[in-house]
């Protein structure tokens, strides 16, 4: 298990925060993040037709905006203390203290072509650790959420990951983190899904990360990797898997921080088989 996704020992959960604070600090977080979610689905509609990159880029902030007018200041007024990521494409450590990190239209570009594939996440970071993670599906409704130590849920239902245990009768999936990837990270995506179609039951190639990522929590896929990525992308959807009993580490099997260049999240069963299947 990954040092930033490393859950503390009871003694020093307790000296950071009280469980009890965190659970209600959740509660708090889903209920702004479903808040935010309506502004979202109210502008969900019709393809929003764009001609260059620039009206491209404007569209995709005027969705962003509207969620952030109402989240932002409902987490702020949470966790008054707490620091804000500015940039949802950032990657990298935190610096020390508490940090909200935030997609607002998680599948945003989903969201522009009138495809049903996007969320509001909001994740907050504690000392480089998530410490609760809430994943809104506007459109469905559904609310994914996961505290630290204390498990990870659907609408109130335990999640578990499956227990496939042969990669070959499993489902996998991958996402690319942007669509301005360099080069090698494109060689690299486009040779993982040859390798993994080699080995895998059936291969899925689609954004964003984070619903690929609730889905393997709740038992419905069995591996999610991608090359690069930013924090929003994963740290929610690592903690949810993380807390549904699943495993996460690079795509070599190291330790996985957001400072990684690979990410790999699975059953416990199959994790050393995409391992083997993604280091050739």
């Amino acid at each position: 298990m990954s040092e930033i996704l490393g859950t503390a020992a009871p003694a020093d959960r307790a000296a950071v925060a009280p469980a009890a604070s965190d659970a209600d600090l959740l509660s708090g977080t889903a209920e702004a993040v479903r808040e935010a979610g309506a502004a979202l689905r109210g502008r969900f509609g019709d393809v929003v037709r764009h001609g260059t990159r620039e009206e491209l880029m404007r569209a995709l902030a005027a969705n962003d905006d509207a969620v952030l007018e109402v989240l932002r200041p409902r987490l702020s007024r949470l966790r008054p203390g707490a620091g804000w990521v500015e940039e949802e494409l950032a990657g990298g450590a935190l610096p020390s203290g508490e940090w909200w990190v935030v997609d607002p239209a998680e599948g945003n570009v989903n969201h522009l072509h009138g495809l049903p594939e996007w969320a509001v996440t909001a994740t907050l970071v504690r000392e480089n650790r998530p410490v609760l993670t809430v994943v809104h599906l506007p459109l469905d409704g559904g609310t994914y959420t996961a505290l630290a130590g204390e498990g990870a849920q659907l609408d109130g239902r335990v999640l578990r990951v499956s227990g496939t245990s042969d990669l070959g009768l499993g489902i996998v999936a991958t996402s690319q983190a942007r669509p301005d990837e360099d080069e090698a990270v494109v060689r690299s995506i486009g040779s993982s899904i040859t390798a993994m179609l080699q080995e895998a039951l059936v291969v899925r190639t689609a954004v964003p990360a984070t619903l690929h990522l609730a889905n393997l929590a709740a038992g419905r896929i069995d591996a999610f990797w991608q090359f690069a990525g930013a924090r929003a992308d994963l740290l929610p959807g690592a903690l949810l898997v993380t807390e549904a009993g699943g495993r996460v580490s690079d795509a070599q099997g190291r330790p996985w921080t957001p400072d990684s260049d690979s990410f790999l999240a699975t059953t416990p069963g199959v994790h050393a088989q995409a391992v083997a299947a993604l280091s050739r």
